[in-house]
């Protein structure tokens, strides 16, 4: 088998047939479909797993005690024949020349993982393009050749994994938790020793409602910094902290200092992390002032410099004008 198709579901059955019909408009042979029910609870998702996967023998069901995402993304490593492991939201699709175009891929380079582009619809199907790469090659490489990779999107969906590359280093998503992927996807990039970028866009992601990035739970997000601290821990217990200081700096100030504070600001100017989102940059990069942040857009520049004015009211009038 060269790649195994791991779909989580957890109370999807308005989504899942959408989804799993998008993998199977694709050229799937030499491909399994594994669908991980991870304790449904809405009385009908379970059983339409079972209806769908008896129509076709590409496709196999697992039920299994809820474990959250990642959780159930484990179970799908463990029990995936492919060589490829191929993450999808059980609420997304892919396009239809996906796979055909993977499986290409890699009969021409080989590599470990293979990522690609994005595009987003939200509910009234409006579509955006997601560049997810923040290097593009089309010949392999290293994340040691070009660290500012790990600026890329650090979504598992949006590539395709060699299993090895989980089973062999132990790397695993952690269960129940939010940001699973930061915390696992980072790591891989430096252990990869072959990496190639795909410009095509493969996925669809839908934005809805509900999702985490849309919660209002903001004491959750403090959960980033939990997130951090596992991969900061990480690269250090490597020796490659200092390697990739400069490039693990800017990923914190992404989505630690901006993206998590822009996120409670929305919600409460006077939310305690804050500060503790401030604190964490300043620990753990001391010198992060003198940061380089041309990779960012002129937008999210001016939000970086308003967040250390402390202008959270400016913030909120930005994203009122963009509204």
């Amino acid at each position: 088998m060269l790649i195994s198709i791991i779909i989580p579901v957890y109370n999807t059955k308005d989504y899942l047939e959408k989804c799993v019909s998008s993998v199977l408009a694709c050229d799937y042979s030499d491909c399994e479909i594994l669908l991980i029910d991870d304790g449904s609870t809405d009385g009908e998702t379970p059983a339409l797993c079972d209806a769908i996967a008896e129509r076709d023998p590409a496709i196999r069901v697992i039920h299994q005690q809820n474990k959250g995402l990642g959780g159930a993304r484990n179970t799908g490593i463990e029990e995936a024949t492919g060589e490829y492991l191929f993450f999808i939201d059980s609420d997304d699709t892919i396009v239809p020349q996906a796979l055909e175009l993977l499986k290409k891929e890699i009969s021409r380079t080989h590599a470990e993982i293979y990522s690609f582009n994005m595009t987003s619809k939200d509910d009234n199907e409006n579509r955006s393009l997601l560049i997810t790469n923040y290097y593009e090659s089309e010949t392999s490489f290293s994340l040691a050749e070009h660290p500012e990779y790990m600026q890329s999107v650090p979504s598992a969906c949006c590539r395709i994994w060699k299993k090895s590359l989980y089973t062999e280093n132990e790397i695993y998503f952690p269960e129940r938790v939010w940001y699973e992927d930061i915390r696992t996807t980072v790591k891989l990039f430096a252990l990869a020793s072959s990496i190639v970028t795909l410009k095509s866009p493969l996925y669809i992601y839908y934005m809805r409602e509900g999702s985490i990035m849309h919660s209002a739970n903001l004491d959750r997000s403090r959960e980033i910094i939990d997130a951090f601290e596992d991969l900061l821990g990480w690269y250090r217990e490597k020796g490659l902290f200092e390697q990739y200081k400069e490039v693990l700096c800017r990923l914190c100030i992404e989505h630690v200092y901006l993206t998590a504070s822009v996120r409670v600001l929305r919600g409460d100017r006077k939310h305690p992390l804050l500060k503790e989102f401030a604190d964490y940059l300043k620990r753990n990069f001391p010198d992060y002032k003198k940061a380089d942040l041309s990779f960012l857009p002129a937008a999210r520049r001016l939000v970086f410099r308003l967040l250390e004015w402390k202008q959270y009211a400016l913030i909120m009038l930005l994203f009122k004008i963009k509204s």
